[in-house]
């Protein structure tokens, strides 16, 4: 086991010196349009809104607060969020960056209930729609969260979800806004 970790090791520390070499001879990359639409997430956001009755819980009134800053670079903002749901205490990171090679924004999400997510998105104007895959308890699970701008300090939203060929089903909606 000693062996495949230093071998490991050396395969990283070789890998890691081939691409900082890389980046010295061409320079250091610059941050695209599609990166800098990803300003308007950073900053101090509070959102509230209605967890909807199902087979989630009873539903009931949500409050969550983010801050977020970005990366060294500004390709990836990096969210740290409590979420207050019905008396439930969860803390959370979350990380958002535009994929070049595959066009989209991808969001990836970890949080205190050891639950994690992985999404891609688009973004229309003023209206970003991120949609992911996963299982719960087994069961395969459709996601979508549309978010609309409604100007540079406040947004409204929705996630939805959905399992197997069934239309997707609104789980939560709210608002959010930017503080100063």
């Amino acid at each position: 086991m000693k062996r495949f970790s230093s071998l490991c090791l050396a395969v990283f520390s070789l890998a890691f010196f081939w691409v900082a070499k890389g980046v010295q001879a061409q320079g250091m990359p610059t941050p695209g349009p599609e990166h800098q639409k990803l300003a308007y997430f950073v900053g101090n956001w509070v959102s509230e809104g209605d967890l909807k009755p199902g087979p989630f819980g009873p539903g009931g009134k949500f409050t969550i607060t983010e801050n977020c800053d970005w990366l060294d670079g500004k390709f990836a903002v990096l969210c740290k969020s409590t979420v207050d749901i019905s008396g439930v205490h969860l803390t959370g990171v979350s990380i958002m960056s535009y994929d070049s090679g595959s066009q989209n924004y991808v969001y990836f999400d970890s949080n205190s209930a050891g639950q994690n997510a992985y999404s891609t998105g688009k973004v229309d104007g003023d209206t970003w729609t991120w949609t992911g895959e996963s299982k719960m308890n087994s069961t395969a699970m459709k996601s979508r969260f549309t978010l609309k701008q409604l100007g540079p300090d406040a947004a409204t939203f929705k996630f939805e979800m959905a399992s197997g060929s069934d239309p997707y089903a609104l789980v939560m909606e709210g608002k959010q806004t930017r503080q100063k």
